[in-house]
């Protein structure tokens, strides 16, 4: 969605020529989820129908032993003689057997889509791509650009040689985006250089046009760059990947006739769920906060009751005699406790004391050595 109501208009040397008024459609609201969601499902039309052999797998000779032999129940190749008989055949859990769920070429290959989520998708596609940061965040080398979006006079339609179209690229500061996709060009990873898609190549420019008055040999061979007409945009070139953001040269032309596409007695443009996304500065505006009830009061939290069973002065609010009672046992429970620990300390103090007479008296006996060391005589 572009700040800007009127869009430069660019000559073929890069010189400013005039302006155009910005295209309705580019103010559309960006949905990326809307934009994955169809071009995900564009994207599957585009697959070839596969399937295995029909015979793969069970092409071997096979019956099953049935039961009462303490095997499986699975077929197994006949004959004698060689490792090959007796083994399981068929089953996708025996070797040289067919898979599990054989693909087939009846399976459902295409998708329909919502022709009013198809539209919605591509006037969001168009949006993004006005809007510089989401066109650099895809990758696209912009920084040499004057303008975005990028409109040329519609002289740039009747370009004939790929040199002229080189040189004005060059001349809008787009080259640099050509260039980078140029050398990203490398040997695809994996099977498919084997089938007829040997190479990778990063997406470059867009040029879209109104009328093709040699455009398209002019700018075709120029690598990652891909054209397009006006009347038949597509969501897979102004979202590869599903990412918004496409870098789009567009003639003068072509914007002009995206206001007859859209709007009016055209396509209808999409409108925002919300006109101002700032929900916190709607909700605390003085014409929402002023038709809104008062905030209510938290309710009083009470403390919980007490048990007058447990709590002394909780009885003592229902009976002070009770109370007072309790108080008076809980001394005297107090003071029998200390008596009996004051009577247990001098039972103990007493016979330590009488412990230690004995300890003395053993030790003074036993230095007077053997009573019958000499022999016992009795006198």
């Amino acid at each position: 969605m572009a700040a800007r109501p009127l869009v430069s208009v660019f000559s073929l040397t890069g010189e400013k020529s005039g302006e155009t008024a910005l295209p309705a459609v580019m103010t559309a609201p960006l949905r990326c989820d809307i934009v994955q969601f169809v071009h995900t499902n564009m994207n599957k039309n585009n697959r070839q129908a596969y399937a295995v052999n029909i015979k793969a797998g069970k092409q071997a000779v096979a019956t099953s032993w049935g039961t009462g032999r303490a095997v499986a129940r699975i077929p197994r190749v006949g004959g004698s003689g060689t490792s090959r008989s007796g083994q399981g055949a068929y089953g996708n859990m025996c070797r040289g057997g067919r898979m599990f769920a054989p693909t087939k070429t009846w399976r459902k290959w295409n998708r329909k889509i919502n022709i009013t989520q198809k539209r919605y998708a591509v006037a969001s596609a168009l949006a993004a791509s006005a809007v510089p940061a989401l066109v650099m965040s895809r990758g696209h080398v912009i920084d040499e650009v004057p303008e975005i979006p990028l409109v040329v006079e519609n002289a740039v339609e009747s370009t004939k040689k790929t040199t002229q179209a080189k040189d004005i690229l060059v001349a809008l500061g787009a080259a640099l985006d050509v260039d980078k996709a140029a050398n990203s060009k490398q040997v695809r990873a994996g099977k498919g250089k084997m089938r007829n898609r040997r190479y990778t190549l990063r997406r470059g420019p867009l040029i879209i046009y109104d009328s093709n008055d040699g455009i398209e040999k002019a700018f075709r061979n120029l690598p990652g760059v891909e054209l397009c007409c006006v009347d038949r945009l597509n969501l897979l070139q102004l979202a590869p990947g599903g990412h918004m953001g496409r870098f789009c040269v567009w003639s003068q032309a072509a914007v002009e006739k995206l206001d007859v596409i859209y709007g009016g007695d055209g396509k209808r443009i999409p409108t925002a769920t919300m006109a101002n996304a700032d929900l916190a500065r709607i909700i605390n505006s003085d014409e929402v906060q002023s038709v809104l009830n008062p905030a209510k009061e938290a309710p009083s939290k009470h403390a919980p009751k007490r048990n007058p069973l447990r709590s002394v002065s909780a009885l003592e609010a229902l009976d002070p005699y009770a109370a007072e009672a309790r108080r008076s046992a809980a001394r005297r429970d107090e003071a029998a406790k200390k008596s009996k620990d004051k009577r247990a300390e001098a039972r103990k103090a007493n016979h330590q004391k009488f412990k230690k007479q004995g300890d003395d008296f053993y030790a003074q006996i036993s230095k007077q050595g053997e009573v019958c060391e000499n022999g016992f005589v009795i006198e």
